[in-house]
C-alpha cells in the first residue's frame, strides 16, 4: 500500500491511509470482541516495538522482545479477565514474569548501564501496554463487550485531531506549546474541542449507551488527554531528534504518532467511567 500511495501528495496519502485504517479498525471493533481483541493486540505489540526501536536510536538498550512479550501478556490477561473468561487472580502471573527483566540483565555482561535498559523496558510497558490494556476495561464496562464506548472514544479522538488540524491550518496564529510542537495553535485546539464535543453529543443521540454528561466528560478528557499525549510524544521525538515515530502509515508516520493521544487519554477515561 505504501508504494502505491507514494505517488500522491502527503495530504492525499494522509487522507487515504486514514480512511482505510479507520475502516479496518471500526470493522474489527463492531464485528465482535475477538476481532477487537486481535486488532488491538496487534496495535499494542507494533506500537511497543516502535517505542523500543526509537529508544534504541538514543543509545538505550531495552529488552525489546521480552518487554513487548510482557506488554502482550498484560493485554491478553486483561482482556480475558474483563471479558469474564478467566479469574482476576491471573493478574498475579504478570508480576513474576515482569520481574524476570532484572534476571535477564544480570546475565547480559555486555550491558554497560543495565539499569537504564531496565528503566526503559518498564517504560515501554507503562507508556504503551498499560493504556491499551485499560481499553479492555472500557470495552467491558457495562459487564459485557460493548463496542459503542471503544468506537465512540476513537471517533471523538479522531474528531479532535481533524478539527485541530484543519482549524490550525486555516486560522492558527497563537502558539500552544511552541517549545515542543511549533505547529500547534490555540485556534486549532478550540476547533478540535468543538468538533470533539459535537461528536460526543452525536454519539449520545445515536447510541443512547450513556448519559449526555458522561459522553461530554469522555469528550473533554479526550480533548485534553489527546492534546497532551501528542505533546508528550513530540517531546520524546525531539529528544532523539526525529520527525516521525515510523513510516508504517503513509502520511501519518508510525503507530505511536497515531495513538499517542489515546495512550494518555485511556487511563483518565477508565478512571472516570469507573468512579462516575
Amino acid at each position: 500500500m505504501t508504494s502505491i500511495l507514494n505517488k500522491y501528495s502527503n495530504f492525499t496519502q494522509r487522507v487515504i491511509a486514514g480512511l482505510f485504517g479507520a475502516l479496518v479498525i471500526i470493522s474489527s471493533i463492531c464485528y465482535g470482541q475477538w476481532t477487537y481483541f486481535i486488532m488491538f493486540l496487534l496495535i499494542c505489540v507494533v506500537t511497543q516495538l516502535e517505542f523500543y526501536k526509537l529508544v534504541g536510536l538514543d543509545g538505550m538498550l531495552p529488552l525489546k522482545t521480552f518487554g513487548t512479550f510482557c506488554g502482550g501478556c498484560l493485554f491478553i490477561i486483561s482482556f480475558l479477565v474483563e471479558g469474564g473468561h478467566i479469574s482476576s487472580k491471573y493478574y498475579f502471573v504478570l508480576f513474576p514474569v515482569v520481574t524476570c527483566v532484572y534476571l535477564i540483565y544480570l546475565y547480559q555482561s555486555k550491558a554497560v548501564k543495565p539499569f537504564r535498559g531496565i528503566a526503559f523496558t518498564f517504560l515501554g510497558i507503562l507508556y504503551v501496554a498499560i493504556p491499551f490494556s485499560l481499553l479492555n476495561v472500557v470495552a467491558f464496562q457495562p459487564g459485557s463487550y460493548t463496542f459503542e464506548l471503544i468506537l465512540g472514544s476513537l471517533l471523538i479522538l479522531w474528531a479532535n485531531d481533524t478539527g485541530a488540524y484543519f482549524t490550525g491550518v486555516r486560522y492558527g496564529k497563537r502558539k500552544l506549546f511552541e517549545r515542543v510542537s511549533p505547529k500547534k495553535s490555540w485556534e486549532g485546539s478550540v476547533g478540535g474541542l468543538i468538533l470533539a464535543l459535537s461528536m460526543a453529543y452525536a454519539l449520545y443521540y445515536t447510541t443512547g449507551s450513556m448519559e449526555l454528561w458522561r459522553w461530554m466528560g469522555v469528550g473533554l478528557i479526550i480533548v485534553i488527554g489527546g492534546t497532551y499525549g501528542d505533546l508528550v510524544e513530540s517531546l520524546f521525538k525531539r529528544s532523539i531528534e526525529i520527525k516521525d515515530s515510523g513510516r508504517l502509515i503513509p502520511g501519518h508516520g508510525g503507530f505511536l504518532d497515531r495513538f499517542d493521544g489515546l495512550l494518555l487519554s485511556v487511563p483518565f477515561i477508565t478512571a472516570f467511567l469507573k468512579i462516575f
